[in-house]
């Protein structure tokens, strides 16, 4: 048994209700992000010009952001209702990177640097229910009940 398969065993012998409940504030969290990242597509684009993230265009600016927008969405829903968790936290870990390194960091390493500390909250999380995955109260959890 390889290091993954043993980590996601772990993860699911160790399941509790209350981390269910942190689970679907963080899927409604990111998803509320990607709708604020539709809704203020102009304040988005130039924070990527303001720090020059990648040198993109104004065109590969907006698809960008347009497809960092669409994964919070069905990535914040897929870990809010508990359907194929772990695979929604894996495809948001390297956007919530890039948004640490190369967005909030240019703003500085300080405590009123707000946008900083949830992101690396958001991204400690995110492994966290990579590690753990479903749990009990969720899509997942009642399907493999009901295949049993």
């Amino acid at each position: 048994m390889n290091v993954v398969n043993k980590i996601e065993h772990w993860g699911d012998e160790h399941k509790t209700k209350w981390l269910d409940m942190i689970r679907i504030a963080l899927g409604l969290l990111i998803f509320f992000k990607g709708i604020a990242l539709i809704s203020n597509n102009q304040a988005a684009q130039d924070l990527i010009f303001q720090n020059n993230v990648f040198g993109f265009s104004g065109m590969m600016a907006s698809l960008a952001i347009h497809i960092v927008a669409f994964v919070h969405l069905v990535g914040g829903l897929l870990i809010a209702i508990g359907l194929l968790t772990r695979f929604a936290a894996v495809i948001q870990i390297p956007i919530l990177l890039c948004a640490i390194f190369f967005v909030n960091l240019g703003k500085g390493f300080s405590m009123l640097n707000s946008e900083l500390w949830l992101s690396v909250l958001v991204l400690l999380l995110l492994i966290v229910f990579w590690v753990v995955g479903s749990g009990p109260l969720s899509v997942d959890q009642s399907m493999k009940r009901k295949l049993k």
